[in-house]
């Protein structure tokens, strides 16, 4: 086997969006790490076990049934017809209102491409997704990180306000506030009723838009779910969804509804991306909605994450020290530990990995790492059952030893 021929060319010869591109952690993480080896509570993978393998068979055969070579064929920008009425059907909307993606992350890109110049302010919450972070620098937006800093009903919305004008007052352009309202990632938290209502508002009276991110909407395992953005203020937001945590990612299929002339920009900006999503994955979609074995299986991945999150739940207090902190979640995949302010989470990196347990540290969902040393997200969905108690004991461990205590 020949070696492939290595060229070295100055920092010069790449484009100047190439230097505003960063790692994944997260990433880099599963490339150099055996996951097998380990107690990985790092990444954001949904269980296999919730992957629906066995009517998948039955599935695609339908599909080929069907549709024959047009399943193989290039499709339409939009996604093929099947998919985009069978999810304005389960979600209430137009058809019309439907553009299928190639994974939601492909959603937040091509948005953040159609709207941000270089310099724009994109405002989020701070923490917030890794990836969406990874896509705004890449166009080099001015990325804009709040906490709630006030009491009421609405804190988030509020602070919102406030930092879009202070960019305003200081001649910066704000485009987007993006926010995952349900069970966030990394934070687990959910957006109250008040605050996406304070939120419709503050995106009409300043008009710009909101990117509502929602992969993990249908992973509620307790109270009652609440509106969307979307359905709150259709013509100032985008809604995105997926369908890697509720059907299997390796279909790489999202989805986002959204006002007419945003969606019209997309589909241009799509063209020069992939032409179209994968035209089988969405007809396996498209049965797998319309069949009811989307929700039928959502009620195994349901009730299997809640019983995950309850007994990691349980095991963080039994054995995490005095001083660590977290949130216990209404759904989703995380769990977001605060440890004392002494702690820094990306200096116990290493020795945590050496003692046998993986973690993602707090800081890397903070723009510009602006803070967040002190935290760590711990995600509950992928470790194996049997593994889990070893995973928290370790790290408890760890973690004891950095405290001091």
């Amino acid at each position: 086997m020949s070696t492939p021929l290595s060229v070295s060319f100055p920092e010069s010869f790449f484009s100047d969006d190439v230097h505003s591109f960063f790692r994944s952690p997260v990433r880099d993480i599963f490339r150099k790490v055996d996951l097998s080896a380990i107690c990985s509570f790092a990444g954001g993978y949904p269980s296999a076990e919730t992957f629906p393998v066995s009517a998948l068979e039955s599935l695609v055969s339908t599909v080929i049934r069907k549709y024959g070579a047009q399943a193989f064929q290039y499709g339409a920008t939009q996604g093929v017809p099947e998919l985009r009425s069978a999810l304005a059907r389960r979600y209430g909307v137009g058809a019309d209102e439907v553009q299928v993606t190639t994974s939601s992350q492909q959603g937040i890109d091509v948005v953040t491409r159609i709207l941000v110049n270089p310099g724009d302010v994109v405002i989020t919450s701070a923490p917030t997704y890794l990836g969406a972070l990874q896509s705004f620098a890449s166009y080099r937006a001015d990325v804009v990180g709040v906490t709630p800093i006030s009491d009421g009903p609405a804190p988030f919305a509020v602070s919102c306000g406030r930092a879009l004008e202070s960019c305003q007052a200081s001649g910066r352009r704000v485009k987007m506030l993006y926010v995952i309202p349900d069970f966030q990632n990394p934070s687990g938290e959910t957006l109250s009723l008040a605050e996406r209502r304070a939120l419709a508002d503050l995106a009409r009276r300043h008009n710009i838009l909101i990117l509502e991110d929602s992969p993990y909407r249908e992973l509620r395992y307790e109270g009652e779910p609440l509106p969307t953005l979307y359905s709150l203020c259709p013509e100032q937001v985008v809604h995105l969804g997926s369908f890697s945590k509720i059907f299997a990612p390796g279909f790489r299929l999202g989805w986002m509804m959204g006002p007419a002339q945003v969606l019209d920009k997309v589909y241009v900006c799509k063209q020069s991306l992939d032409l179209c999503p994968p035209v089988l994955d969405q007809y396996v979609a498209a049965e797998y909605l319309s069949s009811g074995a989307l929700d039928a299986n959502l009620q195994h991945t349901i009730a299997l994450y809640r019983s995950r999150r309850d007994r990691f739940d349980d095991l963080l207090r039994r054995y995490m020290p005095s001083g660590v902190t977290w949130a216990k979640p209404q759904g989703g995949l995380f769990v977001f530990l605060t440890l004392p302010p002494h702690v820094d989470t990306v200096g116990l990196y290493d020795r945590a990995l050496s003692a046998g347990v993986a973690y993602v540290a707090g800081s890397f969902f903070y723009p510009g790492g602006m803070t967040g040393r002190n935290t760590m997200r711990l995600n509950y969905s992928f470790i194996a059952p049997d593994r889990m108690e070893e995973g928290v004991r370790i790290l408890a461990d760890v973690i004891r030893q950095a405290i001091g205590q």
